[in-house]
């Protein structure tokens, strides 16, 4: 991709403070747009606008919150006045299996990866330029069952319908809808499932289920969102798109 092919794009990465938002954000710089952030903690949002460098605006907020997200569109019209790009990646989830899974899990994940991700989106449309491109945040988890964990899996299985009804809604805007689904990525979230005294062995246990033997780096999340977000991607629209190393793939 031309190291110049999103100059003059607007950008918006929620969850954007560590991991694969972060890594997103900072590629998405590089490449020419400029780039809104959004995290739910002050220092951390600093920190990751500090990483990414002068094409990169801090908004604290949290997705799930509707106040929040009005407030963040309401400054990046003051700001840049359209969005060309939305990454709507803030999310997250634990592990609890069935039998010990409280209404207050449930409530959590859904609220952030499902209803946060529905209105992260509509709520950008007055903003968003015919032809924008949007990009959710999946996982191979959606595809795939895991004990423990099926809260989680079931908000990602929710996300990925979420893009092929969305295209249908879009059409008449040119607007294209596409998911990035991670396999097992080197992140602060990943490692915080476990204990860190148990953050290796569950490393290694992932990368032993993935074909290229090892994990995936946020790095090469961001490069195929960029992907996603470019006009290289142009007829590209309601696909997810699988960056798991093989993982759920054979």
């Amino acid at each position: 991709m031309n190291t110049t092919s999103l100059n003059g794009k607007v950008a918006l990465v929620t969850g954007g403070t560590t991991g694969i938002g972060l890594a997103t954000a900072q590629h998405l710089a590089t490449l020419g747009a400029r780039v809104f952030i959004t995290g739910r903690r002050q220092a951390e949002l600093d920190a990751a606008v500090a990483t990414i460098g002068q094409a990169a605006t801090g908004i604290r907020a949290d997705a799930s919150v509707g106040a929040d997200l009005d407030a963040v569109y309401a400054q990046i019209n003051r700001q840049a006045g359209k969005l060309d790009i939305l990454f709507a990646n803030a999310g997250g989830g634990d592990m609890l299996p069935l039998g010990a899974i409280t209404e207050e899990h449930f409530d959590r994940i859904f609220a952030t990866n499902v209803r946060g991700v529905l209105f992260t989106v509509q709520k950008a449309l007055p903003l968003l330029v015919d032809g924008a491109s949007i990009i959710l945040t999946g996982s191979t988890v959606s595809i795939q069952g895991t004990a423990g964990f099926s809260v989680y899996s079931a908000s990602k299985a929710a996300v990925r319908n979420f893009a092929r009804s969305w295209a249908l809604d879009l059409k008449d805007r040119r607007i294209r809808v596409n998911v990035v689904s991670p396999g097992p990525i080197r992140t602060p979230g990943l490692g915080g499932l476990v204990p860190e005294e148990a953050r290796q062995g569950l490393y290694d246990h992932l990368a032993a289920q993935v074909p290229l033997a090892r994990l995936g780096e946020p790095e090469e999340v961001a490069r195929a969102v960029a992907f996603l977000a470019s006009d290289d991607a142009g007829f590209i629209n309601g696909i997810e798109l699988f960056v798991d190393g093989g993982m759920a793939q054979v």
